[in-house]
């Protein structure tokens, strides 16, 4: 950065101020924790040699600071586990409805709101890039784009089928039924990386622009759906009220998808879209969120399971996406991850 030139172009410049600070935000938590830890070694040192009748609010004070150091920990350690080559990216964020019909479009609104929450609560921003809405309720499938500092690393833990049981709501016989959806991660692919689709790759329509978004959206031929002819890979964006900006919000996820593609190409194209299986339906989960009639969330990898399935459905995903990763590191993958409450 006190390089004379630095500043001569600006986008590079951002680009490295960025990078920067990321890897100030990293060393910078592991400083500050070790500094906790000295801190702590001084209570201790207190305590020893502090009066009886002292010792007892020194130590309640230790194992308050202790057990926040714990807390804190297990975040760096979750962190140190992101060193995949896209990790640190956005992702780009797909829900498919599944097999159930309307059940599964009502549970793929569901999904949507579980994980916008989720995002929400760990300070990444979300872009809304394509809705469709189902026939009756809810919606059959979206991509949102998840912004923030390893956002791929944290949500390709929710890649996969996701199973609901519950009572339906549209069942006037009060019925259980079983519902899937499917969500996609992939994520979004910088400069670096070169992908080159030549245009007669490419097929584009137009058309107009559903669900919310006002006149300027709903009134013009804006929203954009490409087609990859050789791979039959399809984008959609609409959220834009321009179809410049909507052609090259959708180029950016299909040159992901390609990208994504290349890397998986020994495996077949259903099994990279969801999953480890590829049919959405039974069988093919990764999750199962049971409101009837018990109340079970259970990770299917992992074993991770929870019967604070209101907490899940409003965001608290992060015991899942935590034992995960922590079931992939081979530090942990021969010891039990079980986190039952």
């Amino acid at each position: 950065m006190g390089a004379p030139a630095f500043w001569d172009n600006n986008e590079r410049a951002q680009k490295h101020i960025a990078k920067l600070n990321g890897l100030k935000r990293a060393i910078g938590g592991l400083l500050a924790f070790h500094k906790k830890i000295d801190d702590a070694a001084v209570m201790v040192e207190l305590i020893e040699s502090a009066a009886p009748a002292e010792q007892e609010a020194y130590a309640r004070e230790l194992d308050a600071a202790v057990t926040a150091l714990v807390a804190e920990l297990d975040k760096l350690e979750i962190a140190s586990f992101l060193t995949g080559q896209f990790d640190r990216n956005n992702a780009i964020f797909s829900i498919q409805a599944g097999a159930g019909g309307t059940e599964s479009n009502d549970w793929a609104d569901i999904l949507f709101r579980m994980y916008s929450r989720w995002a929400e609560r760990r300070g990444f921003t979300t872009e809304l890039m394509d809705v469709q809405p189902g026939d009756t309720a809810g919606i059959s499938k979206a991509t949102i784009l998840i912004k923030g500092e390893n956002a791929y690393g944290y949500v390709k833990a929710e890649r996969g089928v996701h199973r609901l049981v519950r009572i339906s709501p549209f069942d006037s016989n009060k019925r259980r039924h079983t519902s899937f959806c499917a969500v996609d991660v992939v994520a979004e692919i910088t400069e670096e990386i070169e992908i080159n689709i030549p245009e007669d790759e490419i097929r584009t329509d137009v058309y107009r622009s559903s669900g919310k978004g006002g006149q300027g959206v709903n009134t013009t031929d804006s929203a954009v759906r490409l087609t990859h002819i050789p791979s039959g890979i399809v984008v959609v964006c609409q959220n834009e009220r321009s179809q410049i900006k909507n052609r090259a919000a959708a180029l950016l996820v299909l040159k992901a998808r390609l990208y994504e593609k290349r890397l998986d190409d020994k495996r077949s194209e259903m099994e990279k879209f969801y999953g480890e299986k590829g049919e959405i339906g039974w069988g093919s989960q990764i999750r199962s969120y049971v409101l009837q009639p018990y109340q079970m969330v259970k990770d299917l990898r992992t074993g991770v399971s929870t019967s604070d399935t209101q907490g899940v459905l409003d965001g608290d995903l992060d015991r899942f996406i935590y034992g995960w990763l922590r079931a992939g590191c081979p530090r942990h993958r021969n010891k039990d991850i079980q986190m039952e409450d």
